[in-house]
């Protein structure tokens, strides 16, 4: 396209060829054709003169534009050998790195086989001790017992004869005599006035690697005579008190010290809180629970409050009022006491829960499954809508065989470990924890056999199996 300053140009070169040669015909008096010649070869002069000019000019622009670009090509070089010089060094450390870490891994693994092996050796050692100690002492006493009957010469019954079998012992604690729902409001009193309520972890593990994920945190109250009251027991003369509130925020309060002690070691551990229905429905109780959970929402991501599967589908305008208060807080819900796979988990996940409980036998048994899709498919269902499903109730190795083909990735049972009891050190008093007041100083907090408070240089280096296999031949 031409440019205007290009026809600008060809315009005046025009006009100055004939202003000369009208000059010429008009004042020299020359003839029409001559000053008609001299007009055309001045024109002429003047277009080849301004194109040499407009090439000399253009080499000169693309010489600058040559050099230009030959010392960016020459920047360019230099940057990507010095690129190539500094990848080159990094790739060599990655790889002296990784042989040594390779290596000092190999040497970690093996030195735990070894230790692995002398701990089970001596734990056998120990068993066949024992045995042939409590062998000793069976023979010892039926000789004693012959002994006698010989040297008393007392007629002995037929049945006494024989040595009586020894009764096996007892793996759960004697239920306590039964008691009206009046003695029991009375006990759950006194423990709460004297802070007698104990909290017990049960880990939840990832599947298959069996790495704790989150503690569930149970409360257990104990009695004047320091007897355990199953939650069974008080859970329900509790609410129909009105006394479930002030249970549910001391088991808070604690769950969050347990939390931030947790947190000191690793950020990858959460806590499951139970709260109950008549806490979520109790308008002033709740409102000590949200400032509380309101000043410690640092932790909302790793504090999970956890809800029956009832109460969840028996929600009042107040509750779900109180429940989303909780959500917008950032804390995430999980449902237990799971009765049916009946579950919308769009819904739920509008809701803000983030993790479901089912126990294993309902998810393998198909005669349980009331559901239209198969548990098989639950997994993958609730992953969509970002819920998380944990098998819980977990007895046998096949269960977690069978758990892990439906796509299951978290447990939760006997299997792995049985609730273990939380020993409070120098917690706060029971007024502090009433009244939502911090302690003066935080609480240190021991889980027998799953938080140690003080581990020992030795237990520090040892992981895994060779770490249980220690504390297992140490008790």
């Amino acid at each position: 396209m031409i440019r205007i300053s290009t026809i600008f140009i060809a315009i005046c070169m025009v006009l100055i060829a004939a202003s000369l040669g009208l000059i010429l015909y008009s004042v020299a008096g020359w003839s029409v054709q001559e000053s008609g010649l001299v007009a055309l070869a001045a024109l002429t002069f003047l277009i080849l003169y301004n194109a040499v000019s407009l090439r000399m000019r253009d080499r000169a622009n693309v010489g600058n534009q040559i050099a230009d670009l030959s010392r960016g090509t020459t920047d360019l070089a230099r940057q990507i050998s010095e690129y190539g010089r500094r990848l080159a060094a990094i790739e060599t450390r990655v790889a002296a790195v990784t042989e040594s870490g390779s290596a000092d891994r190999l040497r970690t693994i093996t030195g735990e086989i070894g230790e692995l092996g002398m701990l089970v050796k001596h734990l056998a050692d120990q068993v066949a001790s024992q045995g042939e100690l409590l062998s000793g002492a069976a023979r010892q006493e039926r000789y004693d017992d012959a002994d006698h009957v010989h040297a008393t010469n007392v007629a002995v019954p037929r049945h006494a004869e024989m040595p009586a079998e020894p009764q096996p012992v007892r793996s759960q604690p004697v239920p306590s005599p039964a008691i009206n729902d009046a003695e029991i409001v009375s006990a759950v009193r006194n423990a709460i006035a004297a802070n007698r309520i104990d909290l017990y972890l049960q880990p939840m593990v990832t599947l298959p690697q069996r790495k704790v994920r989150f503690y569930e945190a149970v409360s257990r109250l104990r009695d004047d005579n320091d007897q355990l009251l199953p939650a069974a027991d008080f859970i329900g003369p509790a609410e129909s008190a009105g006394l479930m509130g002030q249970i549910d925020y001391m088991v808070l309060f604690r769950c969050v010290q347990v939390l931030r002690r947790l947190m000191v070691r690793s950020k990858d551990v959460g806590v499951f809180c139970n709260i109950s229905a008549a806490t979520l429905g109790n308008a002033e109780v709740f409102a000590q629970c949200l400032d509380f959970l309101e000043t410690n929402r640092v932790l909302a991501p790793s504090l999970v409050l956890e809800f029956k599967q009832d109460t969840f589908r028996h929600l009042g305008p107040l509750q779900s009022e109180h429940l989303g208060k909780l959500a917008r807080l950032g804390y995430r819900f999980s449902i237990d006491n799971v009765s049916d796979l009946r579950i919308d988990g769009r819904e739920l996940a509008d809701r803000g829960v983030g993790f479901i409980k089912v126990p294993a036998k309902l998810l393998l048994d198909p005669q349980l499954s009331t559901a239209d899709i198969h548990a098989s498919d639950l997994s993958g269902l609730l992953q969509r809508f970002g819920i998380n499903l944990i098998a819980e109730k977990i007895e046998g190795e096949r269960a977690v065989v069978d758990l892990l083909d439906y796509d299951v990735r978290l447990g939760q049972g006997f299997l792995f470990s049985a609730p273990r009891p939380l020993r409070p050190e120098g917690t706060a008093p029971a007024e502090s924890a009433a009244q939502g007041k911090p302690a003066s100083a935080p609480p240190r907090a021991v889980v027998s056999g799953a938080i140690k408070a003080d581990a020992s240089p030795e237990d520090g280096r040892l992981t895994g199996n060779a770490a249980l296999a220690r504390r297992a031949a140490q008790s």
